[in-house]
């Protein structure tokens, strides 16, 4: 299957990170969960939501300690692909299909 941006490992990483279902992701904490820096994880949000698969706003809570973070997520229309994409590559790898990809769960809220 083709997609609208260049598929790598990072941004597999990133999507797999998407479909956790964390109502609350940011650049800094993807990059710590998936084990890659912010500086490649946030251009590969910028092509997401640039595509259209991702959606992102800013926090809303002013009184937080620090910059507000910018939080991300997948847009519903785009849950299968992104599931599909995943498994793709998981499989193609040899690598386990972690158990987010169980139909029902994804990152949209």
């Amino acid at each position: 299957m083709s997609y609208p941006f260049r598929v790598t490992d990072a941004t597999v990483d990133v999507v797999e990170a998407l479909l956790s279902g964390d109502d609350e992701l940011y650049g800094l904490k993807i990059a710590k969960s998936i084990g890659r820096p912010s500086g490649s994880v946030v251009p590969i949000l910028m092509r997401l939501e640039a595509c259209g698969w991702v959606l992102s706003e800013w926090e809303r809570d002013e009184s937080a300690r620090g910059p507000r973070r910018r939080f991300y997520r997948l847009h519903a229309d785009h849950l299968g692909e992104a599931r599909r994409l995943v498994a793709e590559r998981k499989t193609a790898s040899g690598k386990a299909i972690p158990g987010i990809l169980r139909p029902g769960l994804g990152g949209a809220r």
